[in-house]
């Protein structure tokens, strides 16, 4: 399974920076809500996409902060891993303190900073090579998801720059929709709420 498809909302960015937006189950207004927003609605490989073109760091916060605005009446399972949004008047863009990167299953993370290696072993991670971390070993794809939001959070919360790449080149190489279960196969547990980000 993707790890987009834990949340009921998973927010993200491709490599070529569109803001996307996937919902794993049915959220009323939702449709509404993110045209109203400003994004496209899509169909690919059997899923609904909601997409925001390139702008800028400014226009895609505004607009992806409207659009989990209204989302957050209707569920706080969302995930919020949009590196196109990252936009504050007292951060200037550079080279982020911290880099995720989700590739072939697993995750890396690269520390620019002391504080932010600091910040990675508080979480677990461990060094492989110089800046270069891996996640605690032995965790699924809702293990990594959950370690790097959870170091993410925490980085914000210090005032470090975070960068998560998500492996995904363009929105035409966004993972297709997970194959219907059987009537007989139980649902997955609901993931855990993530935090609101401030506007």
């Amino acid at each position: 399974m993707s790890f987009l498809n834990i949340p009921d909302v998973f927010i993200g960015s491709t490599d070529d920076g569109h803001t996307f937006v996937v919902l794993n189950r049915r959220i009323r207004d939702a449709d509404r809500m993110l045209a109203d927003a400003g994004f496209l609605a899509r169909e690919h490989l059997g899923r609904m996409l909601y997409l925001l073109p390139p702008g800028t760091a400014r226009d895609a916060h505004e607009s992806a902060g409207d659009a989990m605005d209204g989302l957050l009446t209707r569920t706080i399972d969302i995930v919020d891993l949009s590196w196109t949004t990252r936009w504050s008047p007292d951060t200037p863009e550079a080279d982020p303190d911290l880099r995720f990167q989700f590739a072939n299953g697993t995750v890396t993370a690269t520390a620019a900073t002391t504080a932010a290696r600091s910040l990675l072993e508080q979480h677990g991670f461990t060094t492989v090579d110089g800046p270069s971390y891996q996640p605690p070993p032995g965790l699924e794809q809702h293990g990594l998801l959950g370690a790097v939001r959870a170091a993410e959070a925490h980085a914000y919360t210090h005032g470090l720059t975070v960068h998560v790449g998500l492996g995904i080149p363009t929105p035409m190489d966004i993972p297709a929709a997970p194959r219907p279960a059987s009537p007989a196969a139980p649902s997955p547990p609901p993931g855990p709420a993530t935090r609101r980000r401030p506007r």
